[in-house]
Formats: structure tokens, sequence, C-alpha cells
């Protein structure tokens, strides 16, 4: 797609020191690529560079500029590497990628899909080797001009009271932006994984459970409780890790309580020292039973790093 003809810009230095990036008019043609092309990562880098009418000596140069603008040659993209990746199975280095990310207004991460690195998998992959202590985590979104089916409007005759499938709870399903997902406080908020060793609250909270953390509640809540489920439960900064348990405070101590069928032992430690809350959980994601295991996939052929 091709825009009207604009004056060149200049790109704004951080300082005197840091040279000016001048972009030529060539950048007014929009690059439109889909990452399920059956083309090689390297007919592709060719293709878009093609498509923008640069050689690859004008690569180049705009490279020798960022090179010089971060302090890192490694930036550099001479004409004879990128004339080597163009025509050969090489996969580029992370600096040089986010130059060509520059130069050929490519998002970063679509340039990493073109070899097989997916950012959104990370989360999938991180849950496949959960590690075995508690700790906090947090939901990163990379590409927020990406989609997620999301429930746009749920059944009005749908009986809330009664236990029931969540897709026949949803009348219609549509593709969402991620970005505005996440302004349901996604990103910023809290989130704590349960180790598979932390037995504190276990039955009542399973080991690999994800909880939603409240930074704003730090101070134990003075308040009554007529069951478990009721009382208020904490993430704990340790000194060594963190902890989630029912708590009390005694005598200037902090009292982690375990569940009454958990074979750990209460915990007494200095608050404010040796602990500290730095949240009330608000929500819990756990699973019920194991899931079963993934079918392996064929192991994909890695080209070569440059």
């Amino acid at each position: 797609m091709l825009f009207p003809a604009q004056p060149r810009a200049q790109g704004l230095p951080l300082n005197e020191d840091t040279p000016k990036v001048t972009y030529s008019d060539f950048y007014l043609v929009e690059v439109n690529f889909r990452m399920v092309s059956p083309q090689l990562p390297s007919e592709q880098l060719k293709e878009i560079r093609s498509r923008l009418g640069i050689t690859t000596r004008e690569v180049a140069e705009f490279s020798q500029k960022i090179a010089e603008a971060e302090g890192n040659p490694e930036f550099h993209i001479s004409n004879a590497w990128l004339t080597q990746v163009e025509n050969s199975d090489s996969v580029p280095s992370i600096f040089k990628l986010y130059a060509l990310s520059s130069i050929y207004h490519v998002k970063f991460t679509d340039l990493l899909l073109l070899y097989g690195v997916d950012l959104q998998r990370l989360s999938r992959n991180q849950l496949a080797a959960p590690l075995p202590e508690t700790h906090l985590t947090n939901i990163e979104v990379y590409d927020q001009q990406r989609t997620v089916s999301f429930p746009i409007r749920f059944d009005r005759s749908f009986d809330i009271d009664n236990t029931n499938l969540l897709s026949r709870l949803v009348e219609v399903w549509g593709e969402v932006p991620i970005a505005l997902i996440q302004h349901l406080d996604i990103r910023h908020g809290l989130y704590g994984y349960i180790g598979l060793h932390d037995m504190t609250l276990y039955p009542l909270l399973r080991p690999g459970s994800f909880v939603q953390i409240d930074p704003r509640v730090r101070k134990i809540q003075p308040m009554r409780w007529r069951t478990e489920f009721d009382r208020p439960i904490y993430f704990v900064e340790l000194r060594d890790g963190y902890a989630c348990a029912w708590c009390e405070l005694q005598d200037g101590h902090l009292l982690l309580l375990p569940h009454p069928l958990s074979p750990r032992a209460v915990r007494r430690l200095a608050h404010g020292t040796d602990a500290e809350i730095i949240g009330q959980v608000t929500s819990v994601a756990m699973t019920l039973v194991s899931p079963l295991p993934p079918a392996a996939d064929a192991a994909a052929r890695l080209p070569r790093q440059v």
C-alpha cells in the first residue's frame, strides 16, 4: 500500500553526542506480510527489502548509524553479511535483527517469527517447566496488535446459579485485540505461583496454582470468617523466597499458618525483617487433575547462527 509522499523525517537525538538518523522517502511504503508464508526466512527478508526499494549498501549505511547511536558495533550490517543471510540458512543475531526491524519498519516480534521464535509461547513453555519454589510471576504481552478469542456477549437466558460450561454461557465469541484486554489491568496486576513443593495450604490451595494478589492490602485485616474459604490468604515475601499462607501477628512476629491437613508446620518469622506481606490473595487458578502429557512434536531443523 502506498501513501502520499511526506517530507523526510529525522530522528531526534537523545543528546548532542547522539548521531542523527535520517530516513528517506522510501519508508512511505507499508510492508504487509504474514508469517505463514512457505518461503524461507532468507527469502522473506530479501522480499521485504525489495518491496522497500532499498539496496544492501543502503541497509549497511543505516545500520552503521544505529550502531553509532547505540554504541555497539554488533548492530552494524555489512553489505556482504546481508547478501549472505538473504541467500543461505544463516540466522541473524538479536542485534542485527533489531537493526533490520528498525530499518525495515517491521515489528521485532515478526522477524523472530520468521525464524520460529514465538514469544507468545513463552508462558506455555514456562508452564511445562514449573519451578519447585513459590515465586512471583507476571503476564507479559509482546504483541498488542494480536487478537485472542474472548467472550463479547453473554447469553441473557443463562442461569448463573447453576454449574455449567463456560462455552454455553457465552453467546458470541469474537477476536479481541490483546491491547484492549490490557485495560482489565492484567499487565499491572500482581500474580503469584504456588511452587510444586509448597504444601502450606494444601488441599485448599494446591501446588502449581496461580494466584492474583492485591498489593494494596499489606496488613492483616481484622475480620471474622465462618469457614476456611472466607479466611484471608496472604502472599508473603521471605528472605529466601515467598510463601502463601494464612497469617497472624504475635509479639512482633508473623505466623505463617498452614492448613490443618497440610504436612507443613507453623512458621514464626520476624515481621518486617524476615517476612513481609506483599498483598492479599483475591483469585486462584487451580487445576484439579493432572493434564495428559502432550504429544511429542517432531524436532525442527534449525539453521546455523551467524
